[in-house]
């Protein structure tokens, strides 16, 4: 990866997305904040960022639909994938103790994976935020002494908070699945063995099977299956899959023989399976 690879992420310096970024590019990267998933879009179309690393899908909350449009709509690239472990931590200015804690804040899906932890604490009043990040740094920026965050560790760092409790989230074993994005699929990948495609099938019986059958005929593993309605469309779905291979020659023979019974059939990207969290 280039020095100083432009990375278009939702949210700020040491959101969640920052530190998936992170994690696929390595710290060398310039990151581009930006207030919403669609700016990351428009980020990367105007050729102010290279990629953007978007969230596709969170082990609790599920799927995030929005997520799969804009990508169909931008017609971008997906050429990689990476696992983050949400890692959740209360944190506050240096010298604040637990006792003087009144406020928590945080996104809304943060404090709600911190329930278990707020149960045992009625005194202590939640306030959602727009973004993790963004919480720790109005403590900062306000010399917030009653007020604690909810973030990563790399918050705490950016903006030198001491972290009270760690790892106060309810499930340990949550995790966010985001997908690499580029304008263009001029990169050649050396190693290939996942797929992100969508497609439309016709709405008779057994139309869907049919196409889902081709792939398991070729040993093509379908690790996701999502639905959306097409937009004013009654009874029409466009289907995202995601699917792995051992072999790369049954992966073509599939996508052929899939293609003669689908419509707006799109491979949204071809890449290197990378679900290590």
């Amino acid at each position: 990866m280039k020095k100083g690879t432009r990375v278009a992420i939702q949210g700020i310096k040491a959101s969640f997305h920052e530190e998936a970024a992170f994690k696929f590019f390595g710290r060398d990267i310039q990151t581009i904040e930006c207030n919403s998933f669609k700016q990351t879009c428009e980020s990367l179309e105007k050729g102010n960022a290279d990629f953007v690393i978007m969230a596709i899908e969170n082990s609790i909350a599920g799927s995030l639909l929005p997520n799969y449009t804009l990508i169909r709509e931008y017609n971008f690239a997906v050429v990689g994938e990476v696992y983050l472990a949400i890692q959740l931590n209360l944190m506050a200015l240096p010298g604040v103790k637990f006792e003087d804690i009144k406020f928590a804040t945080s996104h809304p899906i943060a404090l709600r994976q911190c329930v278990d932890f707020f149960y045992d604490y009625p005194n202590i009043q939640v306030i959602e935020g727009s973004d993790t990040a963004a919480c720790a740094k109005k403590i900062r920026d306000e010399q917030l002494t009653d007020t604690v965050a909810i973030a990563n560790s790399l918050a705490a760092e950016l903006y030198g908070l001491n972290i009270i409790e760690r790892r106060i989230e309810s499930n340990k074993k949550n995790y966010t699945r985001f997908l690499i994005l580029k304008s263009d699929k001029t990169e050649e990948l050396t190693e290939i063995n996942k797929a992100s495609i969508c497609f439309q099938v016709g709405n008779h019986v057994g139309a869907l099977s049919k196409v889902l059958n081709i792939f398991a005929e070729q040993q093509v593993n379908l690790t996701k299956i999502q639905s959306m309605p097409v937009l004013g469309r009654r009874n029409e779905y466009y289907f995202y899959v995601d699917m792995e291979w051992k072999d790369m020659e049954k992966y073509d023979k599939a996508i052929r023989q899939a293609l003669k019974y689908t419509v707006n059939f799109n491979i949204m990207g071809e890449y290197q399976k990378n679900d290590k969290v």
